[in-house]
């Protein structure tokens, strides 16, 4: 699994014109499963992303998790986070999961999340043309691999 982590003070995911999920302060992550990826995967991901020390604290250090100072969290599924692009211009998508694989693992992240942060974790719609704002905070984004444990 792949996350792209985002420190925000407000992101919202809209389907079909129709806004479907906003948070305030908190994290919006894009998550990209591929084959490979089991559960073992979200829960590793799932304890870094809640407890990841990102959000400045009274003398303005990253030292505060999403957790500690009760921010909100939105998670969109994006398949081309594992894109390949070392042959040609056009890129291939053939090690990101299939709905059929990806679905259940992303739900239980998701669930996961909500778990580990005791606040609902917020979401898109799987498979689904979403527009994405948000108002990144720093900006701050970072990346984490479950393969590779960083």
């Amino acid at each position: 699994m792949r996350l792209v982590i985002q420190r925000v003070n407000s992101a919202s995911v809209t389907i079909n014109n129709a806004l479907y999920s906003s948070i305030d302060k908190g994290l919006m992550v894009l998550v990209g499963i591929e084959d490979a990826d089991i559960e073992t995967d979200a829960d590793w991901l799932a304890g870094k992303l809640v407890n990841m020390r990102i959000f400045s604290d009274a003398d303005d250090k990253m030292n505060l998790s999403v957790k500690e100072i009760n921010g909100d969290i939105l998670v969109v599924s994006q398949f081309t986070l594992h894109a390949s692009t070392q042959k040609g211009n056009r890129p291939s998508f053939i090690k990101a999961a299939r709905a059929e694989k990806a679905v259940p693992v992303y739900e239980y992240f998701c669930k996961k999340i909500t778990l580990e942060s005791g606040k609902t974790c917020k979401t898109g719609v799987f498979g689904a043309d979403m527009k994405v704002s948000l108002v990144n905070d720093g900006p701050v984004t970072i990346t984490i691999d479950s393969r590779n444990k960083e």
